[in-house]
């Protein structure tokens, strides 16, 4: 009787001593989850830079830049940093993926291996609390744009990128991501410069073409692709049950390209096609499909129809 109590204190001890290791942990990590506002000024100061629109004036040429520089590094989030940098959706040379990896750094998101162990992190966590980025789990805030401003968002689990990790010139790019982005920046200005020197009748300049062409641009497709994790899994429909909350939106697939048949794509991730019919428009995978013709890249993969039209996941209509 006496040794059972004994043996009963000592778990109950054990127990004691578990939770407040626990505890301690919680409470040591809690500032892994929190704004580093100081690391965060030059993200803000970006956004800020956008009010130079005042004195840099617009022209239509400015205005047409942004667009095009919004769209090619927004092509260059869906198609190369996430279909296949993330999911290996298709394939390319080692020569390819590297210029695949500095078309994705121009869009000021970091470099291949950060973006993809983050994501392929998400994917395995979808809206379960250790997801950085689920709405359902932290918020709209942390959700858009807080999760990558936190200690742990900008250090994220690289077991999940060994395949990445073997190549060099990836991590020398991941680990001077800014470079790319500084050289945008100031090709845009010179580019404005010459345009103001050879053909004035443009009405434009270096500081208008770097803040239309590059800072506007930037600032736009930051949360064209943060809708992805803070809005399609809050709006749209479901056609699969994936276990978690992520949702199809039309809109979102306009603005991303894509990137908003994201039911679908949580439902069969590798697919390098998100759009899974002819009615959901997917302008990122006909991208791929011409750099596939072109012989850029090949392999694409596909989304099998027995698992697209009869799989046993797909939520069936009530009446």
């Amino acid at each position: 009787m006496q040794s059972t109590q004994v043996a009963s204190k000592q778990t109950d001890a054990g127990q004691i001593a578990q939770e407040a290791v626990a505890e301690v942990s919680t409470v040591s990590d809690a500032h892994l989850d929190k704004v580093d506002w100081v690391g965060a000024i030059p993200y803000l100061l970006i956004h800020l830079a956008c009010i130079a629109v005042i004195w840099v004036g617009v022209s239509p040429i400015a205005v047409i830049m942004a667009v095009v520089m919004y769209l090619i590094r927004m092509f260059a989030i869906t198609g190369i940093y996430h279909r296949y940098f993330s999911h290996k959706a298709y394939k390319t040379s080692r020569v390819g993926q590297f210029i695949f990896g500095v078309l994705g750094a121009s869009a000021v998101q970091r470099g291949p291996i950060w973006w993809a162990a983050n994501h392929r992190h998400h994917h395995v966590h979808s809206d379960k609390p250790e997801d950085l980025h689920s709405p359902v789990q932290h918020g709209f805030f942390q959700s858009h744009v807080g999760w990558f401003l936190t200690p742990r968002g900008k250090a994220p689990d690289l077991k999940f990128v060994r395949d990445l990790m073997k190549y060099p010139e990836l991590r020398w790019l991941d680990r001077f991501d800014i470079v790319v982005p500084v050289l945008l920046g100031v090709g845009m200005f010179l580019l404005g410069v010459l345009l103001e020197n050879v053909a004035p009748d443009l009405g434009t300049t270096g500081w208008q073409m770097l803040v239309w062409g590059f800072v506007i641009s930037t600032v736009v497709c930051y949360h064209g692709t943060y809708t992805i994790n803070s809005l399609s899994h809050v709006f749209g429909r479901q056609r699969y049950r994936t276990g978690d909350t992520s949702r199809n939106n039309f809109i979102l697939a306009l603005v991303t390209l894509g990137e908003g048949w994201h039911n679908n794509h949580h439902y069969y991730p590798n697919s390098a096609r998100q759009g899974f019919y002819w009615w959901e428009i997917d302008i990122t995978y006909y991208v791929l499909k011409v750099l596939s013709w072109l012989g850029i890249i090949w392999d694409l993969k596909p989304i099998p129809i027995e698992a697209r039209d009869h799989s046993p996941r797909r939520i069936k209509p009530i009446g």
